[in-house]
């Protein structure tokens, strides 16, 4: 039978009841796979319209010293503060049903739409953040976490098998090396202000660690570090230790690269002032229906540069 006005409006009355039950399950799911969130701390405290977000990178300057009570040359401290403005962009991602289809729905009563085409869009808005939050975006001018101009960048020590400075040609007790040196040029760097309590390896090298047994000892490399870091030793506290995509080619030369850093919004954060929402359904041809979805974002910033380093050759 044909369909008319009155099975159109039935249509977008059964979607829009449809829609707050898919929402509701959709926003439920988690993507373990996708680590922006976890790696990245991330401010959804603006006004979700805002245009701009206006930061300052920030290092501190001045120490202590003896003082006379006569004296008149009072040390003081100080902020270098450099002044940075990003804007807020906008991006969207729905899911549509086809008159068709809500018509063949509504045939079996109690019949439910699947949410599959919702989470679809879901993930897909989850990985467009998680890739602007570690790579930036060349189309917006963006720099990612992991590819940041304003961090200082070295190499790791060139020991390896025919002076390589690849993890794949290094023994256990070099790449645990590698890694406490990093922790520790932040440490020593700041004059001990800043300590790193995360550390960043493409997923390969993750592998690496994992697998290279420590001679003599029931450890591999990755097992040692996690109770023998300079980071752990120092606060008790346990180091984290991630493999993360894109690590692969960022390095200097397109090498591996190692990130070391403090998670804390002081040093870093990602304003995300409207996280992915579905808004209302609405019709968008004789037999189309869409519900639109949106999110809002800016880039990483990198507060305080003195407390993330970039360790590439790895």
């Amino acid at each position: 039978m044909r369909m008319n006005l009155m099975d159109s409006q039935q249509a977008l009355s059964f979607l829009v009841q449809q829609a707050s039950i898919i929402e509701s399950e959709v926003y439920k799911i988690q993507y373990p796979d996708l680590q922006y969130s976890q790696l990245i701390p991330i401010d959804t405290s603006g006004n979700e319209w805002a245009k701009s977000v206006t930061f300052f990178s920030m290092d501190r300057v001045g120490a202590a010293a003896w003082f006379s009570h006569l004296a008149t040359d009072m040390r003081v401290a100080d902020i270098n503060k450099t002044k940075f403005e990003v804007g807020i962009e906008m991006a969207g991602i729905g899911y549509r049903y086809s008159l068709e289809e809500l018509g063949f729905a509504q045939m079996i009563p109690g019949t439910n739409l699947s949410s599959d085409r919702a989470d679809a869009a879901r993930r897909a808005a989850e990985e467009f953040i998680d890739k602007r939050a570690f790579l930036g975006d060349s189309d917006k001018g963006w720099e990612g976490f992991l590819n940041n101009s304003y961090v200082s960048r070295s190499d790791v020590t060139a020991d390896g098998s025919g002076s390589s400075r690849h993890w794949t040609d290094k023994t256990a007790d070099q790449m645990i090396r590698d890694v406490n040196d990093a922790l520790t040029g932040i440490y020593t760097g700041t004059n001990t202000v800043e300590m790193a309590d995360t550390v960043l390896v493409p997923p390969a090298s993750l592998i690496t660690l994992s697998t290279s047994r420590l001679s003599n000892t029931s450890d591999n490399a990755l097992s040692y570090l996690m109770k023998y870091n300079v980071y752990t030793l120092q606060t008790g506290r346990p180091l984290t230790i991630r493999g993360v995509l894109g690590l692969e080619t960022a390095g200097n030369g397109d090498t591996k690269r190692m990130v070391v850093y403090r998670k804390d919004p002081s040093v870093l954060k990602m304003h995300l002032p409207m996280p992915h929402r579905f808004l209302p359904v609405w019709q968008t041809g004789p037999m189309v229906f869409d519900v639109p979805g949106i999110f809002r974002l800016g880039p990483v910033e990198i507060r305080r540069p003195s407390a993330v380093r970039y360790y590439d050759g790895i």
